[in-house]
């Protein structure tokens, strides 16, 4: 008996026959709907007593010929996109770890107004705390785009952190405390470092919504990608090219999101392998899991082999 039956009676022919039918209606509705899209996309309009052209016609496409449009496109959106967005993740991080470490406290003078902070800063929209530290600290709109994004997603970077640490067998801290660790001790080299990689890919998924998030950033006046296209070339070459320009925006956001996302991915598998194998892909042995217990037992051998006879 094969595991796929294990679980469910294995389809018989009309289930088959019915299923592929069924694929074959839904690929020709879904085929049907963008070619019916097309056609209405593309089809000349009348505006004014004046025939404009179709989405698709090759006059609204003509500016991409151009280098220096493509120039300004990567080297002010673009970039300005990634380094907004490569800072806050940095910082997310920072301030997530250092909320999860704060929210899993013993003291609850800690803990709990920690937690407080936690469920504010992710029930504000991030939009709101854009404004907020704009208006309030008057930061200019990089800083803006920033700190709101770090704020926000530390908050949640640093909840998944804490769940990642309570879901570790008790066993850990028990063990790292038997061996004479304190509780900072124990959850810095024992137990933190296993949530972390735990929580690793939940964590780069979220960085993923960082990303996209910057756009908002074309509401308090920061030049990233969507405002860079959106509204200073669409203001430049007139909304004749203004669906085109949303073409190649959301391509390119299209294809950070998605590299992002296959890193993700591939980050997770790897992690997986390496937890399940032992050691590299290259055969080199990877350092061991329990190596901050190791470290302890060590030090407390050598504490007491140092300490004078009773």
């Amino acid at each position: 008996m094969s595991n796929a039956s294990v679980l469910f009676d294995a389809p018989g022919p009309r289930a088959r026959t019915l299923s592929r039918v069924l694929s074959i209606v839904t690929a020709l509705l879904v085929a049907g709907g963008l070619l019916w899209m097309f056609l209405v996309l593309n089809a000349p309009k009348e505006s004014g007593g004046i025939t404009l052209p179709g989405m698709f016609d090759e006059s609204r496409w003509d500016i991409f010929t151009d280098p220096e449009l493509w120039s300004f496109i990567i080297g002010q959106g673009v970039a300005n996109t990634l380094r907004a967005a490569a800072v806050a993740a940095v910082l997310a991080i920072i301030l997530g770890i250092i909320l999860s470490l704060m929210r899993s406290a013993r003291s609850p003078w800690i803990r709990i107004p920690t937690a407080v902070l936690i469920e504010f800063f992710r029930g504000m929209p991030v939009l709101l705390m854009m404004l907020f530290i704009l208006l309030v600290f008057s930061t200019g709109d990089y800083w803006a785009v920033v700190g709101a994004l770090a704020i926000y997603n530390g908050a949640l970077i640093g909840e998944a952190l804490r769940a990642g640490l309570a879901a570790l067998p008790r066993g850990q801290r028990e063990a790292a405390l038997s061996l004479g660790m304190r509780h900072l001790q124990s959850k810095m080299l024992v137990e933190f470092p296993q949530a972390f990689r735990q929580m690793l890919p939940i964590i780069v998924a979220q960085l993923v919504v960082l990303l996209k998030d910057t756009s908002l950033g074309f509401i308090v006046g920061y030049p990233e990608l969507l405002r860079t296209t959106m509204n200073n070339l669409s203001s430049f070459y007139g909304n004749r090219y203004l669906f085109p320009l949303w073409v190649v925006t959301f391509l390119i956001y299209l294809a950070m999101n998605l590299s992002l996302s296959w890193f993700a991915r591939w980050l997770a598998r790897r992690g997986d392998r390496r937890y399940r194998t032992g050691g590299k892909a290259g055969g080199a042995p990877e350092p061991d899991p329990n190596q901050g217990l190791l470290m302890a037992e060590a030090s407390a051998e050598a504490r007491q082999a140092e300490a004078p006879p009773r």
